[in-house]
């Protein structure tokens, strides 16, 4: 009996002695269960963050699941991630959104409540109008909007939103800022508001005024980009009319601050492969976005360089709070 009690001390204190080697704690190899990613909005942003989840599924060997946490902004999505534990299985399908969320007063924190992941997809804005109008490019509308009596009604997603900020820019660079109305057409969608002759322009993402500039009704008059956009090739940027802007929307993936290094270097890959694949690359090429893949280093560099313009801009636009 006393033998039998000296081995199972042995036993245990070899065990122990084990565990301590490796780092004091036995713990299973993240994930060991699935990954809350939240959607701050619907659209482009939505359908592109449901295929990513899956494919980050497959690398992960866990599901990501991704779950709608919409409104204010981003604000109610952001809120709710930066209240999560940081341990790897909460995260967030972010962009620029996170600097216009905290500069226009909408949460109290800013980007750095979050470790970046990856940066995962690009988006160039559009600019569109009725093809009633005859405008066929920035100098038609900028000649029209100097002649009229009124005001030109820009549809926005709301004050303060990216289509808002972008608008608001490209028409100061334009040189008739002052001659803007912007109007929220809530959840409308911009190219029927554009139809029903609510708004007078509008910018969007390309994917929308596609199949609408295909069949005539829509004219896209310029993209934001630096670069043209795949679903218009034939529409030119801002700059190649002689418009000083540079602007697109980023998509990536962040987790709290304080996450471990090990959890985001495997969501790092994941995103990296799901990224690299000929799934994600092709309906890059259908829905209208790039595939940019940036990883959390440089993705880092990116956030805190764009959030230093968009505080500067929601200055000069005084809706900064």
């Amino acid at each position: 009996m006393e033998y039998h009690r000296k081995a199972k001390r042995g036993l245990i204190a070899a065990i122990s002695s084990a565990v301590i080697g490796l780092g004091g704690t036995a713990h299973a190899e993240y994930p060991e269960k699935p990954v809350d990613m939240t959607v701050l909005f619907g659209g482009t942003a939505n359908t592109i963050a449901q295929l990513l989840s899956e494919l980050m599924s497959d690398e992960l060997g866990q599901p990501v699941v991704p779950v709608s946490r919409t409104g204010g902004g981003g604000a109610v999505g952001y809120s709710h991630v930066a209240g999560t534990a940081p341990d790897g299985y909460n995260i967030v399908w972010n962009s620029n959104s996170i600097s216009t969320a905290h500069h226009t007063g909408r949460v109290p924190f800013d980007h750095s409540a979050f470790t970046p992941i990856a940066r995962v997809s690009t988006e160039i804005p559009a600019l569109a109008v009725n093809a009633s109008t005859g405008w066929n490019n920035l100098e038609d509308l900028t000649a029209a909007v100097s002649g009229m009596d009124g005001k030109l009604k820009v549809g926005i997603s709301g004050k303060g939103s990216f289509t808002h900020l972008t608008s608001a820019a490209l028409f100061d660079a334009m040189g008739v800022g002052d001659r803007i109305a912007f109007i929220s057409y809530g959840k409308g969608k911009a190219p029927v508001e554009l139809l029903a002759g609510r708004i007078d322009a509008a910018i969007q993402w390309p994917g929308q005024f596609a199949s609408y500039a295909e069949a005539g009704e829509l004219n896209v008059l310029a993209v934001t980009g630096s670069e043209r956009v795949g679903v218009l090739p034939d529409v030119p940027t801002a700059q190649e009319q002689g418009v000083d802007i540079d602007i697109s929307m980023w998509r990536g993936l962040a987790a709290p601050a304080g996450t471990p290094d090990e959890a985001v270097a495997k969501l790092q890959a994941a995103a990296e492969a799901a990224v690299a694949s000929a799934q994600f690359q092709e309906a890059a090429a259908n829905i209208g976005f790039s595939a940019a893949y940036q990883n959390a280093a440089e993705f880092k560099a990116l956030i805190e360089e764009d959030d230093a313009f968009y505080s500067a801009l929601l200055q000069d636009l005084g809706l900064a709070k």
